[in-house]
């Protein structure tokens, strides 16, 4: 048994919290990539040390974060950087756009669906944005998205500098393998492209035969930019705290440039979080996953029993990607909103006709909400 209570929904009236004020009372909230679960305690206990401390001024990036980052990076995913590359941001999508404005060239190739923040990048940046969607593969039970390498040669122009990656993929689950972003390497490498890798799902992992590759180790002459941060693995994204791991010495002055005037210190109770979790030696993460995996399972297990409705098997994150096409909806967000569910509307992601379902939630919120989903479903 875990040592740690995932199954008590906490109460978060009173808090002015975006995901469960968004929709009202009625509706349950399955969208914003934001659990329902209690940070760690160890976490917890740590900021509230902090906050003893009683004087929270500016803050320099503590040099004892900076190792422990680097520890945990060659630790778990195999990588070995230098203080020297890290550059710490208040989280990854303000990374996405310092690094549209960092990498050269007037065009970004995105593969879609992703993440909305992807698809805003171009516009802040005055650049194009070319995407590309992802291709479904594979028969009932082994399908999957995948990037398809001859729409990416058919789409990347001459004036094409970056191309944005987000994996572990959101929406669609996926933990792309190394034989495909080796593929992927090779293409930018061809093309002289920067390549720019959200991560921050990297310890989300949910199948046992899958593991996270860091795509900049597979070719150190590629010029990267790797964002990865805590916030979704121990549930803190209010606290804000990333970084951008950027090895080439250009690259990484352009991107400081990019953030002069705009972005200042972060929060000293982000820097503790951050140094927690990456110093933990806990069995959170894998407590975590396993009661993911059950909750993935169980909403697998309800979308297959269902006419009209697919979804492809979720590798990481906790995120399920819902295709409701075949329901034929003129107004899918309002149809289930209708019924007491709030999801993420596959149209911000670049995938009409798709619906995203956060299952990182206590079971008896799951099990409300499959049971109104099935509802929903039948009352088309």
């Amino acid at each position: 048994m875990s040592a740690y209570d995932f199954d008590t929904l906490v109460d978060r009236t009173g808090t002015s919290s975006a995901k469960w004020t968004y929709y009202g009372p009625d509706v349950l909230p399955f969208w914003v990539a934001d659990m329902d679960f209690r940070a760690p305690p160890g976490l917890l206990a740590a900021v509230a040390d902090r906050l003893d401390h009683g004087v929270l001024g500016y803050t320099m990036t503590p040099p004892e974060l900076e190792g422990a980052f680097i520890d945990w990076l060659e630790r778990r995913h195999g990588w070995k950087v230098v203080e020297d590359w890290l550059v710490w941001l208040p989280g990854v999508v303000p990374g996405l756009n310092l690094a549209g404005r960092a990498v050269g060239g007037g065009s970004l190739l995105i593969p879609a669906p992703v993440y909305f923040p992807f698809l805003a990048v171009p516009g802040h940046v005055d650049k194009a944005g070319i995407v590309v969607d992802l291709e479904r593969t594979g028969g009932p039970g082994r399908e999957r998205w995948v990037m398809d390498m001859d729409r990416f040669e058919a789409n990347v122009r001459r004036d094409t500098g970056g191309f944005l990656l987000c994996n572990p993929q959101n929406p669609t689950g996926r933990v792309y393998g190394r034989d495909e972003l080796e593929a992927l390497v090779e293409f930018c490498l061809r093309h002289g492209l920067t390549l720019v890798s959200d991560e921050i799902h990297c310890d989300l992992i949910l199948d046992p035969d899958v593991s996270h590759t860091c795509v900049a180790c597979l070719a150190p002459e590629l010029p990267t930019i790797t964002l990865f941060g805590p916030n979704k693995s121990y549930n803190i994204p209010g606290l804000g705290v990333g970084v951008a791991v950027i090895p080439d010495a250009d690259l990484r002055r352009a991107f400081l440039r990019a953030r002069a005037g705009l972005i200042g210190p972060l929060s000293p109770l982000a820097y503790v979080a951050a140094q927690w979790a990456y110093s933990e030696r806990t069995d959170w993460l894998p407590s975590l996953n396993g009661y993911l995996r059950a909750n993935r399972d169980r909403l697998q297990e309800t979308v297959a029993g269902l006419s009209g409705v697919e979804m492809t098997h979720v590798e990481g994150t906790y995120l399920g990607w819902l295709d409701v096409r075949e329901l034929d909806l003129d107004d899918p967000a309002g149809h289930f909103e209708g019924h007491g569910l709030g999801f993420s509307d596959g149209e911000r992601f670049g995938g009409s006709g798709f619906q995203r379902f956060n299952f990182g939630c206590p079971r008896t919120m799951l099990e409300e909400g499959l049971a109104r989903f099935v509802a929903s479903v039948q009352n088309v």
